[in-house]
């Protein structure tokens, strides 16, 4: 079908009543303008084809910040986050991935910026791309490629400096990417710290939901300040960090969180890695991820010419053979790591790690 034409234009449906009422457009210099207007003061504005590596031309009708989400979206490394463990290796169709996480802290950051008067683009941007540097298996990744690296293997890091340099995106969503991580070094803008926060928000809650819905835990067992405070469902417990959130702007001017509130996420938060992430089965979990990744840059250190040709003509000049096989490795899927570990290194099949369903 072609659509239906009426006075030069295609409509999609025979009874396409949809106008806007006006024929006005509204540009990117006219949204620059109004961002200049309305966002808060210390917001981050948008200008031209934004600070970027490489110079482009600005686009006619998006901010610089709204094609950095763009280009995230439609990127392979974001695509394959749905096959990366957020906390269960091989997730069921209820489970989240590292793509749906990726998501849920879009939503938070995009909610919390937006209550603040900051650049809502640039919070989504950063909290999109904020967990691209992530191998497969998890936080796991992170100890099995950092013995193979002067400066270690930080998602974070590697994310912005390694995973996405392709997109050429501008240095704000760069900063965020790289420093979200409550480890890092502050970010540069409040759009990257209100990611900060939404991304620890998002995993705490979503994580345990997951752990309940499997068995691991059940919200009886959550410590009396988390229920009291935050509640005992998902939709109470983000609402309450929320809010927390807006409260502590509201009062101080600054992007942070009430403190009986954060005191009560930081008390969510310990209850998961005792009970969900260093439990003896996530642990486990952990050392099959950390062996296998090991032996799959180990193979593919000393085999660069298996390497796929594209791959190796991106990065090089960029990296000794031990860096780009940490590179190749670090963006495969679960599925697609354990595969090749079978296929090329005849891994057996009881030393796969194991997802929860298994």
């Amino acid at each position: 079908m072609s659509g239906h034409r009426i006075d030069g234009v295609a409509l999609a449906h025979a009874d396409s009543w949809a106008a806007t009422g006006t024929r006005e457009v509204v540009d990117r210099v006219a949204r620059e303008d109004a961002e200049a207007k309305h966002l808060a003061p210390h917001a981050s504005r948008a200008t031209g084809a934004g600070d970027r590596v490489l110079a482009e031309e600005p686009d006619p009708f998006r901010t610089c910040f709204e094609r950095d989400r763009d280009r995230i979206l439609h990127a392979s490394a974001f695509r394959r986050l749905a096959g990366k463990t957020q906390v269960f290796v091989f997730p069921d169709d209820h489970q989240r991935t590292r793509l749906t996480h990726a998501l849920e802290v879009a939503q938070i950051a995009r909610s919390v910026a937006s209550a603040l008067g900051l650049n809502v683009a640039l919070a989504e941007a950063i909290a999109l791309g904020h967990d691209c540097g992530h191998g497969p298996g998890g936080h796991a990744s992170e100890d099995a490629f950092g013995i193979y690296l002067d400066d270690g293997y930080d998602h974070a890091v590697w994310g912005a400096d390694e995973t996405l340099v392709p997109l050429n995106l501008c240095s704000e969503t760069l900063d965020g990417i790289r420093n979200h991580s409550w480890s890092r070094p502050a970010p540069g803008t409040p759009e990257g710290e209100v990611v900060s926060w939404a991304d620890r928000i998002a995993y705490v809650c979503h994580d345990f939901e997951d752990a309940a819905a499997t068995g691991v835990v059940s919200p009886e067992m959550l410590p009396g300040l988390v229920a009291d405070r935050c509640g005992l469902s998902r939709s109470s417990q983000l609402g309450t960090f929320v809010r927390a959130m807006v409260e502590a702007t509201a009062q101080t001017g600054r992007v942070g969180m009430t403190s009986p509130i954060a005191e009560a996420l930081a008390e969510f938060r310990r209850f998961n890695y005792e009970n969900v992430y260093l439990r003896p089965e996530s642990r486990a979990q952990a050392d099959a991820v950390i062996s296998l990744l090991r032996a799959l840059v180990e193979h593919y250190a000393q085999h660069p010419a298996s390497l796929p040709a594209a791959f190796i003509a991106e990065r090089a000049g960029r990296d000794d053979p031990l860096r780009a096989a940490v590179a190749w490795v670090s963006g495969m899927t679960d599925r697609f790591a354990c595969d090749r570990a079978v296929e090329l290194l005849h891994w057996p099949e009881d030393r796969l790690p194991r997802g929860i369903d298994v």
